[in-house]
């Protein structure tokens, strides 16, 4: 059954092995420097550099780029296969808790739409990882309850950990241990909270580091959200009611939802959690009866839904306060529940209902399945990611933006600036598309509007650093050398660890002749990012001017490990070799810059000249 549970899997997601890379897929792997370096495993670990603190996440990246490099099929192909095997571990903790329908309750999980956005998206490896891990911590925990063994339970402290290295969503699963523990014995003794205590030890601490990491590093200066504690208590009743609708009814799913406007000053706008509330009163009322197993579900979404409710602060709220994605450890609750009672119903009913029960299950599974099908396909690409998003939300300023970026990314820049408009017609104080639309200006050769553009994201947004570096580029294509490095000096101020601007404010140097400094720059942005071709190019051409042509030679070398193909590197590090008078190794830089451009009519000459000396 397990082996039926990864092939139902598999052939449901058989879309997302064609999909591609979207949104911050870039971002966290295809461009994230940490992901290439040899020492990037210490710097996700040991460091504050990553964008947030998800070093498991990170490792797993970090190796598989070394086994499939920018070929999105691999990445796609790890997440199913840990969503299969998380749907095949649930099977086993419901049937240990004896919840009826366990297979099928798994196999809903497996197929349910709302997951799709959690295993088609390769930046949700987040998600898919820490289930694994959540999951095996709920087995092993279960098990241990059964058995006693004490090395079951450590075990499960483990894999809590490893779980949270994933990602601290799972931080309130000490909550739902507890209520494991009560609805064994119909109460929470005095064991079951010392048992727990390791589990809310290191759910404390590493969530008070994930709040770090977002409000200094994912979030730093943006505003997510401006409104106060009541309004964020309304909205988490509204959430709540939003997410078992989707889960019960998963149809019109999008990306990007709208963005809730709540008055916190209207009393209606507490219902939804009034009435939270009140079922969970009436659950507790009748908990002797059929009440004991929709409070434990409800409980348990409820508990594993809290961090997504809107009282902390996550950077996608800014754009939207709910996604799909933020109730994947949740519904799994719901799930068994609704499963578990029509699996009962159906079995009361004999012969004929246990036939109709399973008949009607696999018409469920069926239409879910085909349902999570037809999700997939928008997660083909970001172009289709964001015109879908945008059928369904068409006010959505964010995926205007990013539908901008993906078109500019395909060469086809004046519909991208069509869209950053439309952006900015929206959203008129988007820092984001003046800084994208400037760069889709300078492409065209507009660089006076590209200059306004950068120069409004920076009163929007004073401490904006790509918008820095991108008009330092600009002023430095105009000439204007002192005006450019003053902005590439603030960006450094707000990001000192970016390595492309201190390539870029090396090359502001360089053109000042400022070859020292120039120098002290490039050298700056190797130790941040050290096979860093262009760096050690630069590098080397600031030596030879400096007459320091043997440490030019070393750069050039590295430069030609990093990429072999360079026919000018060839001809460059010739020149060095024949000025130091090492006249065979320059005649073999000649001729392997020959080879690879056989048109290099300065290679050819300096060859000839080289092999007709005495």
């Amino acid at each position: 059954m397990a082996l039926v549970l990864v092939i139902v899997t598999f052939a449901a997601y058989q879309p997302t092995w064609r999909a591609g890379f979207i949104w911050d897929d870039d971002n966290l792997v295809v461009q994230n420097p940490l992901i290439r370096m040899s020492d990037g495993l210490h710097r996700f670990w040991f460091t504050t550099q990553a964008p947030d603190y998800w070093p498991l996440t990170s490792t797993t990246w970090w190796l598989e780029w070394r086994l499939w490099g920018k070929n999105p099929l691999g990445y796609h192909m790890v997440n199913v296969l840990l969503h299969a095997l998380s749907a095949v571990l649930w099977w086993r903790i419901l049937a240990r808790l004896k919840v009826p329908g366990a297979w099928l309750a798994a196999a809903v999980f497996a197929v349910h739409p709302v997951n799709v956005e959690s295993v088609a998206w390769i930046a949700e490896r987040k998600n898919t990882l820490a289930m694994f891990f959540f999951a095996w911590t709920c087995l092993w925990y279960v098990k241990f309850e059964e058995k006693g063994r004490r090395g079951w339970y450590w075990v499960a402290v483990g894999t809590f950990v490893l779980a949270l290295l994933s990602k601290t969503a799972v931080a309130t699963l000490p909550v739902a241990l507890l209520g494991v523990a009560w609805w064994r014995r119909g109460r929470i003794e005095r064991r079951d909270v010392l048992r727990s205590l390791p589990f809310f030890a290191v759910a404390g601490l590493l969530g008070c580091v994930t709040v770090w990491f977002q409000s200094h590093r994912a979030i730093g200066g943006d505003i997510v959200r401006q409104d106060g504690f009541w309004s964020r208590l309304a909205g988490a009743g509204w959430a709540v009611w939003f997410y078992l609708y989707k889960a019960v009814v998963p149809l019109h799913l999008c990306f990007v939802y709208p963005r809730w406007q709540i008055d916190p000053r209207n009393l209606v706008s507490y219902a939804p959690g009034l009435l939270v509330v009140a079922g969970l009163l009436v659950c507790w009322r009748y908990r002797q009866a059929w009440g004991k197993p929709c409070l434990l579900a409800l409980g348990y979404y409820l508990t594993m839904l809290a961090p997504a409710l809107g009282f902390v602060n996550i950077y996608f709220m800014r754009y939207s306060l709910v996604a799909d994605h933020w109730q994947y450890y949740s519904i799994i609750g719901l799930i068994a529940l609704v499963v578990s009672a029509g699996t009962t119903i159906a079995q009361r009913g004999g012969a004929r209902g246990r036939n109709m029960g399973a008949f009607a299950g696999a018409a469920v599974l069926m239409l879910l399945a085909v349902t999570s099908w037809k999700q997939q396909h928008i997660y083909a690409d970001s172009e289709t990611l964001w015109r879908d998003t945008l059928t369904k939300n068409p006010r959505c300023w964010m995926a205007y933006n990013n539908l901008g970026k993906a078109l500019t990314e395909a060469g086809r820049v004046p519909e991208a600036i069509v869209q950053y408009e439309q952006a900015l017609r929206i959203k008129p104080d988007c820092a984001e598309a003046h800084n994208d639309l400037g760069l889709a200006l300078v492409s065209l050769g507009r660089v006076q509007e590209a200059i306004g553009h950068f120069e409004q994201a920076l009163r929007i947004k004073a401490d904006y650093a790509d918008a820095h570096d991108n008009l330092g580029v600009v002023l430095v294509q105009l000439g204007e050398v002192p005006e450019a490095v003053g902005h590439y000096e603030q960006a450094l101020r707000i990001n000192p660890g970016d390595a492309e601007v201190r390539y870029n404010l090396g090359n502001a140097l360089l053109k000042a002749g400022k070859l020292e400094g120039a120098i002290e720059q490039y050298e700056q942005a190797l130790r941040i990012k050290p096979d860093y071709a262009e760096v050690d190019n630069n590098i080397a051409f600031a030596l030879v001017r400096l007459g320091k042509v043997q440490e030019a030679i070393g750069h050039y070398q590295q430069v030609l490990r990093i990429n072999p193909d360079l026919a000018e590197v060839h001809y460059n590090l010739g020149k060095a070799l024949a000025q130091v008078g090492r006249a065979p190794e320059a005649i073999v830089q000649y001729e392997q810059a020959l080879r690879i451009k056989p048109d290099f009519t300065q290679a050819q000459n300096a060859l000839s000249q080289l092999q007709a000396r005495p």
